[in-house]
C-alpha cells in the first residue's frame, strides 16, 4: 500500500512478467478522504492482489495520476476539498488520462447521481458500504475491457507501420496521405458520419496492406503483368482483410479493404458483386482512390489534370464500371474544390 506521490521501491521484474504483461498485477487508485472507506476498499481489492495507491487531497492527485497511471480510479463523490464531478470530466478530456476507467463511489443509490455520473464521463458507479463480489465483479470488467483496448490500439499501431512500409515502396509513395484529404473532404460533402468518414480515412491507409505479401518482382514490374503475376496482385485485398481481422473496433474498414476494386457491372474483384451489393464506402473509396493515382505522377505516365481525370472516370462509367449517381455526386465535388 501506497501513499500517491511516492515513487515505488526498487523490485526485480521476472521474465515471465516482461513477456507477459497482464500477468503484473493493476494498478488501482482510491481516492476519498475517509480514511475508514479507504481502508475498506484497500483490504477488498488487496484479496484479487491489486496493487492499491490512495490519494486523500487535491495537491498532487493529477499530478500522481499522470506518472502513475493507473489502470482504475475509484473516487468518492463526497469530497471537501474538490469537486468530484468536475475532476472526473477533468480526467476524461485530458487524452493522457481519458482512457483510465473512473468508478464513482457514493452513499446514496438516487437516479439523480447516476445521470451525474454519467454526465461527468464516469464509467461506472457503486454505493457504500462496498459490497465485496460487487466491486470486485465491476472493477475486474472495467480493467479486463481497458487492457483489451490497449491492445487493440498496439493492433493498430503495428498495422499502420506495415502500411507505411507498403506506401514506402510504392511508385507512388506518400498516396495515404492524399487519400485520406480527400475521403475527408468528399465524406463530409456527402454528409456521412463522422465514424463513416474516420472509416474511410482509416482504409486510406489499410486498403493495400495486403500487397506486403507480392513479392517486388510483380508489384514493380515494369513490363506487362502475367494472367499469374495479374491473379496474384488481386490477391492483396483478400490478404488485407485478413491482416486487418484484429481491428475488431473498426470492422466498418474491412469491407472498404476487401471490396474497393469491385464493379458496378459485377466484373471487379474478389466477390464479383454487382451494383449497390458493393459496400456504399468502398464505393466512395475506389472513385478517390482511383481519382488519385490519375492525378499523381507514375514512372510511366504524368499526372493527369483534374478534368482529364474526370473525364476517364467518366468513360469508365459509361462502360459499366462505376455508380453513375456517385460520380455524378464527386464530379460536382472536384468541380467545387477546384472553384
Amino acid at each position: 500500500m501506497k501513499k500517491v506521490g511516492e515513487l515505488p521501491l526498487a523490485t526485480k521484474v521476472s521474465f515471465s512478467e516482461i513477456n507477459h504483461p497482464n500477468l503484473i498485477p493493476a494498478k488501482i487508485l482510491i481516492i476519498d478522504e475517509n480514511p475508514l472507506s479507504r481502508m475498506t476498499a484497500v483490504d477488498l481489492l488487496s484479496l484479487d492482489g491489486y496493487e492499491v495507491l490512495e490519494a486523500d487531497n487535491e495537491s498532487s492527485i493529477l499530478a500522481s495520476i499522470t506518472e502513475q497511471h493507473p489502470d482504475l480510479i475509484l473516487l468518492d463523490v463526497m469530497m471537501r476539498q474538490l469537486d468530484s464531478f468536475a475532476f472526473c470530466r477533468q480526467l476524461k478530456r485530458d487524452r493522457r488520462t481519458a482512457d483510465i476507467p473512473i468508478v464513482l463511489t457514493t452513499l446514496s443509490d438516487s437516479r439523480e447521481y447516476r445521470i451525474k455520473v454519467m454526465e461527468a464521463g464516469g464509467d461506472d458507479v457503486l454505493v457504500k458500504p462496498l459490497n465485496r463480489i460487487e466491486l470486485s465483479t465491476r472493477v475486474s470488467s472495467l480493467i479486463n475491457q481497458k487492457r483489451l483496448n490497449e491492445g487493440l490500439d498496439q493492433t493498430e499501431q503495428v498495422l499502420f507501420t506495415i502500411a507505411k512500409a507498403v506506401d514506402s515502396r510504392s511508385v507512388n509513395r506518400g498516396s495515404s496521405a492524399r487519400v485520406v484529404s480527400l475521403v475527408k473532404s468528399f465524406g463530409e460533402y456527402l454528409n456521412l458520419s463522422a465514424e463513416d468518414i474516420d472509416n474511410l480515412a482509416f482504409a486510406a491507409h489499410l486498403h493495400d496492406i495486403g500487397t506486403i505479401a507480392i513479392p517486388d518482382a510483380v508489384m514493380l514490374k515494369k513490363g506487362e503483368l502475367t494472367t499469374e503475376e495479374r491473379e496474384l496482385i488481386r490477391q492483396h485485398v483478400l490478404i488485407g482483410e485478413e491482416i486487418c481481422q484484429p481491428l475488431r473496433n473498426r470492422s466498418g474498414v474491412l469491407p472498404i479493404i476487401r471490396n474497393h476494386h469491385e464493379r458496378w457491372d459485377g466484373t471487379g474483384y474478389p466477390d464479383g458483386l454487382h451494383g449497390s451489393a458493393i459496400p456504399y464506402l468502398a464505393q466512395i473509396f475506389q472513385v478517390i482512390d482511383i481519382y488519385d493515382a490519375l492525378t499523381s505522377d507514375r514512372p510511366h505516365k504524368k499526372a493527369y489534370t483534374p478534368v482529364e481525370a474526370l473525364n476517364i472516370i467518366m468513360e469508365e462509367t459509361q462502360k459499366g464500371w462505376r455508380n453513375p449517381q456517385l460520380i455524378a455526386e464527386f464530379t460536382d465535388f472536384i468541380r467545387s474544390q477546384e472553384q
